[in-house]
């Protein structure tokens, strides 16, 4: 175990964090970048320098409030400006300027980039620039200003486009294509596979291997090829340690802008639509797809060949096994309908709850109803 300084805790004070901060702003330049109204009357020239939440923030920060779980803790709060919904804003303290809007939360993600505009992607190791220890083939073609790290890999006839970062031990497969102002983070692979622009792939994404596809027999398992490829269009973002395989005839193809958490696997020919969001461990089977804008809360399984409306919400831990319409709320094992899945489990708590119920010697009960 490494050794710890005596005065480990007063050091993590000081550190500088990882991130530059800009500013101070005035409370009109924050207003403004986070579509939000003040008071009549507020000062538009206070000074904010930093964001912070409602329990940690003091004169001259910036916090927000999106959860009336968190009320007790604007009315403490010692932040200069708040975010915070019309509902809201009367709960506020004296000294702390409302900062108002329907959607408090997006208003803090822009309020927070005005502050800390490069933190959108992770700090790279080398800044920019071609490390000597990267292995670049020499028929790969690397637009000005692609950064590849220490110790990276990139393949015969590989394309990287300007803007573009290639973290430190991250392998890029032969033909591979990655757009511009992408980030492919540390020990990712990415084989079989075209990146469109703004894309960000975590540290140890996999993406482009074999699908699992296996002609099973009496004498063995025959391994299929899987001769599709993997498309990721613009701004998409996955998280760490997910896996994406390519396809087996057709292409794996997740759509513009969908956001993927960390240890998602998604199977080969799956497609995904524009602005999906995917919470982690969730696991999506071969040739399942995705209309635009759909959620899977974490740990849902959806079963293969299975399609999922546009706009469709799927809760968490939720077993997907047949189509699910578009725009609807569905829930449970098998997932149904969420109102329907709230009143089974209702009935089966009231069920188990009665006093005159006999359990059956058979399966193990007492008979005693308790």
């Amino acid at each position: 175990m490494a050794h710890v300084a005596p005065r480990a805790a007063e050091n993590l004070m000081e550190h500088p964090g990882f991130f530059e901060r800009a500013g101070p702003f005035s409370l009109g330049t924050v207003a403004a970048a986070a579509n939000a109204k003040t008071a009549d009357g507020a000062d538009l020239s206070l000074a904010l320098k930093d964001v912070r939440p409602l329990d940690g923030a003091a004169e001259g920060d910036l916090s927000f409030l999106d959860n009336r779980k968190y009320l007790p803790l604007l009315a403490a709060t010692g932040a200069s400006a708040c975010l915070v919904a019309p509902k809201f804003a009367s709960q506020a303290p004296a000294g702390t300027t409302c900062l108002v809007t329907p959607e408090p939360y997006p208003a803090f993600a822009r309020a927070l980039l005005l502050f800390y505009p490069d933190a959108l992607q992770p700090k790279a190791a080398l800044g920019t620039g071609l490390d000597r220890s990267a292995s670049i083939h020499p028929s790969a073609t690397l637009e000005p200003g692609a950064t590849v790290e220490t110790g990276a890999v990139i393949g015969p006839e590989a394309r990287i486009g300007r803007g573009t970062t290639i973290a430190a031990g991250s392998v890029i497969g032969y033909r591979v294509h990655i757009g511009r102002d992408c980030y492919i983070g540390p020990n990712a692979s990415v084989t079989h596979a075209l990146l469109g622009n703004h894309v960000t792939i975590h540290a140890g994404v996999a993406i482009g291997q074999d699908g699992f596809g296996f002609a099973m027999g009496k004498a063995g398992h025959l391994k299929v090829p899987q001769i599709g490829r993997v498309i990721i269009q613009d701004g998409v973002e996955i998280g760490a340690n997910s896996t994406v395989d390519r396809g087996a005839l057709r292409d794996t193809v997740i759509g513009e802008g969908t956001k993927i958490d960390n240890l998602v696997q998604i199977g080969h020919n799956v497609v995904i639509g524009r602005h999906c969001i995917i919470v982690a461990q969730t696991g999506i089977s071969g040739s399942a797809e995705l209309g635009d804008f759909v959620a899977l809360g974490g740990q849902v399984g959806v079963l293969g060949h299975v399609k999922i409306g546009a706009g469709a919400q799927i809760a968490a831990t939720s077993n997907v096994r047949g189509d699910v319409p578009p725009g609807v709320r569905w829930g449970g094992t098998p997932a149904k309908p969420v109102r329907l899945w709230f009143r089974e489990i209702t009935l089966l708590q009231r069920l188990a709850e009665r006093k005159d119920l006999k359990l059956d010697q058979g399966d193990g009960g007492s008979g005693s109803g308790d």
